[in-house]
């Protein structure tokens, strides 16, 4: 059970958006929308922490009229918004991109890269928009990743051969190799297919909050972290307050300080936002 005291201290709400905020058919809940409104008029700040490209949020921050920096790519990129400063990137080196390309040819993967703008993909890999989970992201096909290895936030491996990937993934960090950190995990949406993320060392969505709470000027027990999925899992590790929604993987319901009962497709956030509502006006 959470305290009163926890929850009329929480300053900054950050919200996982597929399978969170959102609902399945990608709406954010018209109880959410008018209890983030309330808390806004409180002092709350609102941000998203989120796997997809920050063009792709911000639809949704206008939604909820929310004026602090967003956290994209799993914590690769935070801009501020609506301004549209770049306050941090990670960007993985040149070399390693090239490594991770000729890891997918040989392992026979699909390969995309993610920059700012757009996820970068070849003909060889024109799968890629169907069968990755980068939702409202900007796509584009390209002749050769050749002219983008610059600029690369994140790399994205997509397969069904689970084994190829989980190898892949042992060669791309220590002893093997210095520098990146990965992640991996099975899709939201489509039963046979698997995720690799690459990324450099230091970008996770945890990362992202202690970046985004030091522009803010708060501590990470201000903080109330609401997720749902694998990719959420660092965030969970925090000493931030941790709300799994009750569609939650047992990984983030386990690592939890509260279960909601409610699930992202019944306005599940907005069960937490009434209880830190409710705190904050006694």
């Amino acid at each position: 059970m959470l305290s009163k005291s926890q929850l009329k201290n929480i300053k900054l709400v950050l919200f996982d958006l597929d399978g969170t905020l959102l609902n399945d058919r990608g709406e954010i809940g018209q109880e959410s929308i008018s209890l983030v409104n309330q808390l806004q008029q409180l002092g709350v700040y609102f941000s998203f922490a989120s796997g997809r490209l920050h063009s792709a949020l911000t639809e949704y921050a206008t939604e909820l009229n929310i004026k602090v920096p967003i956290i994209s790519l799993d914590g690769s990129y935070l801009k501020s918004y609506p301004e549209g400063k770049v306050l941090f990137q990670s960007v993985i080196p040149k070399k390693k991109v090239k490594q991770a390309i000729e890891f997918a040819d040989q392992f026979l993967l699909k390969i995309a890269l993610c920059h700012a703008d757009a996820v970068y993909y070849t003909e060889h890999n024109s799968v890629i928009p169907n069968i990755i989970d980068k939702f409202g992201a900007k796509f584009a096909e390209v002749h050769s990743y050749e002219e983008y290895l610059d600029d690369t936030l994140e790399i994205v491996f997509a397969s069904d051969m689970k084994d190829n990937l989980k190898f892949v993934q042992s060669r791309l960090k220590f002893p093997y190799s210095f520098g990146l950190v990965s992640n991996y995990y099975k899709s939201h949406l489509r039963e046979s297919i698997y995720y690799l993320d690459i990324r450099k060392s230091g970008s996770t969505k945890a990362t992202g909050l202690k970046n985004l709470l030091k522009y803010l000027g708060l501590h990470i027990h201000d903080a109330a972290v609401l997720g749902d999925w694998y990719n959420d899992a660092t965030l969970f590790e925090t000493e931030a307050l941790k709300i799994a929604v009750a569609n939650a993987v047992p990984e983030i319901k386990f690592k939890a300080d509260y279960e909601l009962k409610r699930t992202n497709n019944e306005d599940g956030t907005a069960e937490f936002l009434e209880m830190v509502l409710q705190a904050k006006k006694t």
